[in-house]
């Protein structure tokens, strides 16, 4: 009978430990759940150190910020990140290179080598004024844009961009799975549906002293979205003989 009482005892604090774990991990989920898993929601210190704090991931892209003379606004300024990884600027790099040589100009040796006002543009398309967390943002569904569309906004620089929140299948059923931040840069706004360049955010709601970071999947392919749009404004630099000014 002692032996009985006890372990209904156990079962019971057990059940308890199980439900508060349960409800914590519901909690977060909601926070800052992505499609990778759980991040850490808080970082001390400014969305430009977040960047230099992990340099795995965004060394290049904390040393274009400062090219760009962005890194300030990075800092200070309430901003919400899209960030991009250096895997973006290499692959970038490579593809423009690759042109460039083909074409005879000089390619690109360092990232210095870029214009500053290039850097500016591509950069900008990340940047985002306010704080927006992924509960800040409508549904999309790129396959039915008309029901589901998300939401036109004006990036840093003013380039119209769309942002929505993925509503993933669960078991064959629809939008009850996980959330997922997605973005897309519009080339065209004469063509407002067609030819978008969507990335998809791997690890979004990290909370800076100054903003927000959504940090991209590095299915995200090249930096500044658009490859041939780069690759035209560094033909026509390297044709200037390295400077000027860019559309």
């Amino acid at each position: 009978m002692h032996y009985k009482r006890k372990h209904s005892v156990n079962v019971f604090v057990l059940t308890v430990i199980i439900l508060i774990l349960g409800l914590s991990a519901c909690q977060k989920s909601e926070d800052y759940y992505l499609d990778s898993g759980l991040a850490v929601p808080y970082f001390k210190g400014t969305t430009m150190d977040y960047l230099q704090s992990k340099p795995f991931y965004f060394d290049s892209v904390a040393f274009v910020a400062q090219l760009a003379e962005m890194d300030s606004l990075l800092a200070h300024d309430s901003v919400t990140f899209f960030a991009p990884t250096d895997r973006s600027i290499l692959r970038l790099i490579k593809i423009t290179n690759d042109y460039l040589y083909a074409q005879r100009y000089d390619t690109i040796r360092t990232l210095q080598d870029v214009p500053r006002v290039v850097w500016q543009k591509y950069l900008s398309r990340y940047m985002f004024h306010g704080y927006y967390k992924l509960k800040d943002y409508p549904q999309i569904n790129y396959d039915q844009l008309v029901k589901f569309p998300g939401q036109g906004y004006l990036s840093w620089d003013g380039t119209p961009m769309n942002i929505g929140v993925v509503y993933h299948d669960n078991n064959g059923v629809k939008y009850v799975g996980y959330r997922q931040l997605s973005i897309a840069y519009i080339p065209d706004l004469s063509a407002p549906t067609e030819g978008w360049f969507k990335a998809y955010v791997a690890s979004s709601n990290i909370l800076t002293d100054n903003g927000v970071v959504h940090v991209l999947s590095d299915n995200h392919t090249y930096f500044g979205f658009s490859s041939s749009e780069f690759i035209s404004d560094m033909e026509s630099v390297m044709s200037r003989g390295g400077s000027g000014s860019v559309k």
